[in-house]
């Protein structure tokens, strides 16, 4: 059977600082059936310098006056805010997972018993902090936005040295870029990086809409990471590019439905169509009344429904045979 895809509803920062924001992210996120609710961890003081430029999209979606610097310090986590939110995940029984975006930041998530670390694409040529996670054993996914095959490479080298065996990551193909236009999509990539490493691969989706998150489960992601939201119309950098609640769901059954009807690519006769197989098939029909003792040719003998009787693949056997007793035109031929 295909293996499930892990499907991680990326909260991010569109909790805009408020916990309560986000307890009602984490039960979207359950309520949608996703298997892990992400959230961010970083300390605007250890992530950009207080003279740090915002995106273009973050300049369109946020105030252009103010600073990336003031922007983060805003959505920024503590660890009690932690605490409440992992507590919140076990009580709606769905898995809680961070993204740290520092050293100080891994360490905490450590502290907090997080056994899998998501390494986002603005950290992978960060080579302290690649060597720090490297260095847990644990689980990693990688986000591979912005980067070339060589960059890829060179992180999964550090990535190996430092500990984590090639077996335990999972990279993932991603466009920076907020909302991505689908001619940047590139989907193809992802198999290109599987072919290149010999690794598990999945899509973190910055598109809008559902359809590239569902094609790339149909392509062989084992993971995939999507933005939501409460609602696109709330103040913050990542509304915009996000998922609403009913958008979630819909990707989560859609995703669910691709895994079913992707199967184990045997062919092989499923159990609907064996009962409707009698129905449908074909079989060697008298076209006309035959005589006891004619001989059978194509004038006298014609194929259709039902598929109970002889098989016409058999015609070039049963032409020329003598009819063993009388048929009424539109029987099903013996012999």
């Amino acid at each position: 059977m295909t293996q499930k895809t892990l499907i991680i509803a990326e909260a991010g920062v569109n909790h805009n600082g408020d916990l309560e924001l986000a307890r009602r992210l984490i039960d979207v996120a359950a309520d949608a059936g996703a298997d892990i609710v992400k959230f961010q961890t970083f300390n605007a003081n250890r992530l950009v310098t207080r003279s740090a430029q915002k995106a273009d999209y973050q300049r369109e979606t946020t105030d252009k006056a103010e600073s990336q610097y003031d922007m983060l310090r805003r959505l920024e986590l503590s660890e009690l805010m932690h605490d409440e939110l992992i507590s919140h995940c076990e009580k709606r029984k769905i898995s809680f997972f961070s993204t740290a975006f520092d050293i100080e930041s891994v360490d905490l998530l450590v502290s907090l018993g997080q056994e899998h670390f998501k390494i986002p694409s603005g950290e992978i040529t960060n080579l302290p902090y690649l060597r720090h996670i490297g260095r847990l054993g644990k689980a990693v996914t990688l986000s591979t936005g912005m980067a070339t095959l060589g960059e890829i490479d060179a992180a999964i080298d550090l990535l190996e040295q430092a500990g984590t065996p090639r077996g335990k990551l999972t990279i993932l193909h991603c466009t920076t870029e907020y909302p991505t236009p689908m001619s940047e999509v590139n989907l193809r990539a992802m198999q290109s990086i599987q072919a290149a490493f010999g690794v598990n691969v999945g899509y973190s989706d910055h598109t809008q809409g559902i359809e590239v998150a569902i094609a790339a489960v149909a392509m062989g992601a084992s993971l995939i990471e999507k933005h939501f939201t409460l609602d696109r119309t709330l103040p913050g950098p990542d509304h915009q590019a996000s998922l609403e609640p009913h958008e979630l769901k819909a990707m989560v059954t859609a995703i669910r439905n691709i895994e079913l009807a992707l199967g184990d690519g045997i062919k092989r006769l499923t159990p609907s169509e064996a009962r409707n197989r009698p129905v449908v098939r074909k079989s060697l029909v008298a076209h006309r009344d035959i005589k006891a003792g004619e001989i059978i040719t194509a004038e006298n003998l014609t194929t259709k429904r039902p598929g109970t009787g002889i098989s016409p693949m058999r015609w070039d056997e049963v032409i020329g045979r003598v009819a063993v007793r009388d048929f009424a035109a539109d029987e099903l031929f013996e012999i």
